[in-house]
């Protein structure tokens, strides 16, 4: 195995030394660092990862994607890899890096793990991190080299591989945490959602070479005139029903930050692209374009404001949030004109013994995309400011309501019977400019049918047009109805059940 290693470690040198002469200047490419580590030392082995590589390997070469291929790597050999990888990166290229092998998740952070990870116990979490590669690292290094499309795939959901008879091991059950936060032109997928774990196989005569995932994903991959996003939706709909079968929930989620779509093998074919649209509801219901994430203020100073965004029937409230304590806030649109005060609330804050400032402002239902300058006067009697803040109303309503629904998760939807049994999706309807599109399953953990959602509209968002309707008519004998929500900002949502 130590002489697969070495050979494998001089492989990487020599592809990469044949792709930094052939690479041209002029030209972005397709490059790809694909990781499968099986025969780890101090924690269980695996018996498909190394399979997993070779074959995503393949369907990337057949892409045109020029690969390295890095098997069994301990902590050096995986470091080098990954070096060799950045050295082959050149700005506007495609990247691609995929892992699979065994992974963890710490405090909200996901860790691909050596072959020499040690078999940490519990309070031992320092030594797994000390010797892990950080996911979100890869991510940083990608966008650092220029690359205008990274993409990721993490097939590391397996169980808990620090879990031994006798010994309190770290804690947690398996699988990663979702990475939410990507930068722009970044794509994400995982094998399963979070605290899911993913299979290897789905019996013990299961003879497939590849995992679950894996073997899904590739050849999906492949099929011609699929973007990104319709790769990872029929993916994780095959795999979910997979392990349905075996009474497992492994259901893949990915995270999208892409400007364009982004196709693989060929683009959409028009001709096929419109056939689709008239045989079936659109998908994409939110008649509003792609917009970018609200941006955090750019002044450097550790004290800054923040702000949240919240659109009603009249308009819109932006609450400041601000760390220090304050003796008055104002505010104006844009880099001129005059200062307004927010004024003062019937409460006193405890650590000024003064009236609390307001922190929020009222915009019209139609206020544009705009800069607001906040300032504010601080516990000393100073003026601390002015700091802009990024009114984007697209970007602001897509968070707002996307916070909304996440909250009220189990609001989506509700039962009825009336003249028969009904189905209602009022919710979803309100909150619908941040839904790119809504699926349900009628007894059926696998949500395959499109709800239909009335297109967004930014003048009053939350009205539900008088010509929708919100529900849908169920045969008397339906037990229970399961939704997965996909956000305009590409993230899907877990799948909830809901039962009579």
């Amino acid at each position: 195995m130590r002489s697969l290693a070495r050979r494998g470690i001089s492989a990487i040198g020599a592809i990469a030394a044949v792709l930094i002469c052939c690479a041209q200047a002029d030209a972005a490419k397709r490059v790809a660092l694909v990781v499968g580590n099986n025969d780890y030392r101090n924690v269980p082995k695996l018996q498909k990862a190394v399979n997993d590589a070779r074959t995503m390997g393949d369907a990337l070469r057949t892409l045109g994607f020029e690969v390295m291929i890095a098997e069994n790597q301990n902590r050096t050999a995986f470091s080098r890899s990954l070096l060799a990888f950045d050295n082959i990166i050149e700005p506007g290229d495609t990247a691609f890096f995929f892992y699979a092998g065994h992974g963890f998740e710490i405090s909200g952070q996901n860790y691909l793990l050596p072959t020499d990870v040690p078999a940490a116990t519990e309070g031992q979490e320092e030594l797994v991190r000390d010797a892990a590669i950080l996911a979100d690292r890869i991510v940083e290094r990608l966008q650092n080299r220029g690359a205008r499309t990274a993409i990721l795939v993490f097939d590391a959901c397996r169980n808990n591989p620090f879990e031994r008879r006798g010994v309190r091991a770290l804690s947690g059950r398996g699988g990663l945490a979702p990475m939410t936060t990507l930068p722009e032109g970044v794509f994400s997928i995982f094998s399963a959602g979070p605290r899911q774990t993913a299979l290897d196989r789905l019996s013990d005569t299961d003879a497939d070479p590849n995992s679950v995932f894996t073997r899904v994903f590739a050849k999906q991959l492949l099929d011609p005139g699929e973007n990104l996003v319709q790769v990872a939706q029929r993916t994780r709909r095959a795999v979910s029903e997979m392990a349905d079968t075996v009474g497992h929930r492994q259901v893949p989620v990915y995270f999208d930050q892409m400007v364009d779509d982004v196709f693989l093998n060929g683009a959409a074919k028009p001709g096929a692209a419109a056939s689709a649209a008239s045989a079936e509801p659109p998908q994409k219901v939110a008649a509003l374009p792609p917009v970018a994430p609200l941006k955090p203020p750019t002044s450097e100073s550790l004290n800054a404001p923040i702000a949240s965004f919240s659109r009603h029937n009249g308009g819109w409230t932006v609450v400041f949030s601000i760390a220090d304590p304050t003796l008055g806030i104002s505010w104006r649109l844009g880099d001129s004109g005059e200062f307004r005060e927010t004024g003062f609330m019937d409460t006193l804050d405890p650590r000024t013994r003064k009236r609390m400032p307001n922190p929020s402002i009222q915009l019209p239902s139609d206020a544009q995309a705009a800069t607001i300058e906040v300032r504010y006067v601080d516990a000393l009697g100073e003026m601390q400011g002015p700091f802009p803040i990024r009114f984007e109303p697209e970007a602001a309503l897509l968070r707002d309501q996307r916070k909304i629904l996440d909250m009220t998760a189990t609001s989506w939807l509700s039962f009825r019977d009336y003249n028969g049994l009904l189905v209602y999706y009022t919710h979803l309807m309100s909150y619908r400019c941040a839904i790119r599109e809504a699926r349900i399953g009628i007894d059926s953990a696998v949500p395959d049918k499109a709800l239909k959602l009335p297109a967004c509209d930014m003048r009053d968002p939350v009205a539900i047009p008088s010509s929708a309707t919100p529900y849908l008519k169920l045969a008397p004998g339906v037990k229970s109805v399961s939704v997965e929500l996909t956000y305009r900002d590409g993230s899907v949502s877990e799948i909830k059940t809901f039962r009579r």
